[in-house]
């Protein structure tokens, strides 16, 4: 299950139990959106609840990222979990944005803000 939430160029994604191939479709229709009015957008990915995600949504996610490589300004992700910052890492390689794994989501959503300051 996902909760989305847009907030101008921000989207937020927090992931509570198993993220399916059904949630995913739902953040690319919200992130679809935000790019489309608001252009390059930055992302919140809260993972601390996620328990896991299906094959699936790891083949949809990249092909995505691939697809949408120019339109992510920042990706903060927030977890604790060792293979999730590992994962964050790969994800480098599909898209053109500044990915960072927090701990805190204060401290995310502070460093997401810092370029409209």
């Amino acid at each position: 299950m996902i909760a989305i939430k847009n907030e101008g160029k921000l989207v937020s994604v927090s992931v509570i139990g198993e993220f399916t191939l059904a949630d995913y479709k739902d953040f690319e229709q919200q992130v679809n959106y935000s790019i489309e009015f608001q252009g390059g957008v930055n992302l919140l990915l809260d993972l601390r609840d996620m328990v896991r995600y299906t094959l699936d949504v790891a083949w949809e996610e990249i092909r995505y990222s691939h697809e949408h490589k120019y339109d992510f300004r920042k990706i903060a992700i927030i977890t604790s979990d060792e293979w999730m910052v590992w994962l964050a890492w790969l994800n480098r390689l599909f898209v053109d944005a500044e990915i960072h794994v927090f701990d805190d989501p204060g401290l995310a959503m502070d460093w997401l803000q810092a370029e409209e300051a």
